[in-house]
């Protein structure tokens, strides 16, 4: 069975971090683009940060810009998703999406682009 599952959300005070986690099974990752996404209440889901198969290429939001980063191990079947200075404004379920590429320099943060996506995982920034 083909699964992503994220890890690492939590409770977290505004300045403070985290580490999100985002591991495949079933499948190994190394051919896939990997995204993470976030969806905040009564919001649509935005594209956070990318990266591609071969880590060359990755993108980040202008939102979080800085304070973000994405990073894959693909000996781990995991990327990871690391995220400084949050803010209230970061507070959203944040989901991590694949999708299998013939091209390891490419990637996008296209919500219909993605093939897999994991169940997500929730970050609360609060005082």
């Amino acid at each position: 069975q083909l699964q992503l599952v994220e890890s690492g959300g939590g409770l977290v005070q505004p300045g403070g971090s985290l580490r999100l986690s985002c591991v495949a099974s079933g499948f190994s990752l190394h051919y896939h683009a990997i995204g993470w996404f976030r969806q905040a209440p009564g919001k649509e889901r935005e594209g956070v940060a990318c990266i591609s198969g071969s880590s060359s290429s990755t993108y980040v939001a202008d939102s979080v810009k800085g304070r973000f980063t994405i990073s894959r191990d693909n000996a781990k079947n995991t990327v990871y998703l690391r995220m400084n200075s949050l803010r209230p404004e970061d507070a959203a379920v944040y989901y991590c999406a694949a999708v299998p590429v013939r091209s390891l320099y490419i990637c996008y943060v296209q919500n219909d682009w993605y093939t897999y996506w994991g169940q997500g995982t929730q970050v609360t920034v609060s005082s």
